[in-house]
């Protein structure tokens, strides 16, 4: 797999995956951006809530689970020095469904955290992933 960002001017960036499909980059006021974009680091929690969303409605219906809607929200916090990496990262799932028994919900985001998203895979052992689920019944 291949993506490509090409630089224009500044600190933003342009790109597009295989899909073809656009993104921009771009720093922050204070760090000397003209904020275009989203800040890469924003990239990547949109991909761990993206690809652990993924998980959740995949294995919630191989687990029989009427899953309605999902929302995962990803709050963060980076080291202070440099490189700013993300020390911790806490999901916030909102799970719309009929009948959604708790216990099984847990165990379809632990399936997720534990085995099956890649993007969390990528961060652990730098990040400390938590998480939090409310189910909303409809």
């Amino acid at each position: 797999m291949e993506i490509s960002m090409e630089w224009q001017g500044g600190f933003k960036f342009t790109g597009e995956s295989r899909f073809g499909l656009p993104i921009t980059t771009d720093g922050s006021l204070a760090a000397g951006g003209n904020e275009e974009g989203y800040q890469p680091v924003e990239l990547v929690m949109f991909g761990l809530a993206g690809c652990t969303g993924i998980d959740v409605v995949h294995i919630g219906k191989k687990m029989k689970l009427e899953i309605n809607g999902l929302t995962v929200k990803v709050s963060y916090e980076q080291r202070e020095e440099t490189p700013r990496a993300i020390t911790k990262a806490h999901l916030d799932y909102r799970i719309t469904g009929k009948n959604l028994d708790p216990a099984k919900v847990e165990r379809v985001i632990q399936l997720s955290e534990e085995k099956y998203c890649s993007v969390g895979a990528t961060l652990a052992g730098v990040t400390k992933i938590t998480h939090a689920f409310t189910i909303i019944e409809g």
